[in-house]
């Protein structure tokens, strides 16, 4: 191999790594409020997986699959399979609508027994739902 060739897989193999790094690095708080998350039998048993997406100051920044961008009916039906296409007005809606807020309440108040974090965001998980068939706005 030449002196050229060399010098330019180096540099690429440096670019590449480098690149690793960035993409797969995750915050050592934010992996360790995930890991507390995972170890919560009715979080882990729930068909959505709260997650901390990021962590910045004492702000712990959360993936949710409900906001009021995407119809409530539409998250509820793919989380509660028994609940597609009813009425928000059945009870049996009514139940899965509070059941999800008390999982992700749930998720919430663990995240926040840690000393470091003081409040919680949520931001919405438009790649799960996305895998799930509904297309929300990209731009925001």
């Amino acid at each position: 191999m030449d002196r050229g060739t060399r010098n330019y897989s180096i540099v690429l193999g440096i670019f590449v790594l480098a690149l690793a790094v960035v993409f797969l690095y995750e915050d050592p708080k934010v992996s360790e409020l995930n890991d507390l998350l995972k170890e919560d039998e009715t979080l882990t048993n729930f068909s959505y997986r709260f997650k901390v997406v990021e962590v910045r100051n004492s702000m712990a920044i959360m993936s949710t699959p409900r906001s009021t961008e995407v119809p409530v009916s539409r998250v509820l039906g793919l989380l509660f399979p028994e609940v597609a296409g009813r009425k928000p007005e059945t009870s049996e809606f009514q139940r899965a609508q509070k059941k999800l807020a008390t999982v992700q309440t749930k998720a919430r108040d663990l995240v926040l027994e840690d000393p470091e974090i003081k409040r919680v965001s949520w931001r919405l998980d438009k790649d799960w739902l996305s895998q799930h068939g509904i297309v929300v706005n990209l731009s925001r």
